[in-house]
């Protein structure tokens, strides 16, 4: 008789995705998305090491504790590493009792720089930090003529953040979304552009039209990507430059998994299928200096320099980009950096 073979144990790695308010829905779904398509291909491939992998999402729910608590699940049951998550705030929750719990997180979407307090080697990130998006972001307002803006603000440490990276290339006029809303051209005191730094789908979009009502020719930005989602598919969420993390040409990589998603994938979702094969790489090697993978943008490699306290994705692609007035389904690429 043949002795029957045992299959390998699976790798189990945590997902961390905002996928009901007040987290950004769509944007998680994006990222599940990407995620368990990654994965799949992987485990076609043999996954790693011949184990397969198996992916445990959970919905943070733009909730840091609750991050924080899936993070602790994950560990006690035997999770080799966490990936994900979207909301800064919530990832830095996350990053932090990843490295409480040593467990290996790879932040897939949040741009945060100071995405831990202290130097780690157990955070690496895919996206680019926000110092580097958000002041490109700041350069393309000033070529354009604007070196005074509004920013409409809620209150956050990524906001807050935002906000500062601002104010080193602009003049910058800080008001709340209730301040915007009361009608009157003088409640912009001489900004020629105005960003929504507050949640999707709400306040934004009301904000946009309280702004195309009162303020029709003052330019709208949403450095933080919220036109991306199908929620700004409507001519009055065309024309507002925002950043996007994706290269002028997709990898032959890209090309299939962009073919293999959903349809209309964000951004959001190439960020999820970088992270898993980023994590997947680490498992085999080690090491985040040793991480050298193809991913669906660009070759993914990780440096640590002492600006950041993580390592992050070296050549993290970046746009600023809208949506096409003359047809708000499709996007124009304004600037890459």
């Amino acid at each position: 008789m043949t002795a029957m073979t045992t299959p390998p144990s699976p790798i189990l790695i945590g997902a961390l995705a905002p996928l009901s308010p007040p987290g950004w829905a769509a944007a998680g779904r994006h990222l599940v998305a990407g995620l368990e398509l990654a994965v799949r291909d992987l485990n076609s491939s043999g996954g790693v090491d011949g184990r397969p992998l198996k992916l445990l999402v959970r919905d943070t729910a733009a909730d840091p504790m609750r991050a924080t608590a899936a993070v602790d699940e994950f560990a006690d049951i035997g999770a080799a590493a966490v990936v994900g998550e979207f909301h800064s705030v919530v990832a830095r929750a996350a990053a932090a009792q990843s490295v409480v719990r040593h467990l290996p997180f790879v932040c897939s979407s949040a741009v945060l720089d100071a995405l831990t307090d202290e130097p780690t080697d157990l955070v690496a990130r895919i996206a680019p930090p926000q110092s580097r998006g958000w002041t490109l972001y700041a350069d393309y307002l000033r070529s354009l003529g604007h070196a005074h803006i509004a920013v409409v603000a809620q209150p956050s440490i990524y906001w807050a953040a935002g906000g500062q990276i601002l104010s080193r290339r602009l003049v910058v006029t800080r008001l709340t979304p209730d301040q915007l809303t009361s009608p009157g051209p003088r409640i912009l005191a001489g900004a020629t552009a105005v960003l929504l730094l507050t949640g999707h789908p709400e306040p934004a979009l009301s904000l946009v039209r309280s702004i195309r009502r009162d303020h029709p020719d003052v330019l709208i930005g949403a450095p933080a990507g919220q036109p991306e989602l199908p929620e700004w598919c409507t001519p009055e969420g065309a024309g507002i430059p925002f950043l996007r993390y994706l290269p002028s040409r997709f990898t032959s990589l890209g090309g299939r998994v962009a073919a293999d998603l959903p349809r209309s994938p964000s951004f959001v979702a190439f960020e999820g299928y970088d992270a898993v094969k980023a994590v997947a790489e680490f498992l085999r090697a080690r090491a985040w200096s040793e991480v050298d993978v193809e991913g669906t943008r660009g070759r993914i490699t990780f440096r640590s320099t002492p600006e950041l306290p993580i390592w992050q994705w070296t050549w993290s692609p970046l746009q600023i980009a809208d949506r096409d007035p003359a047809d708000p389904t499709a996007f124009r690429v304004l600037r890459s950096g």
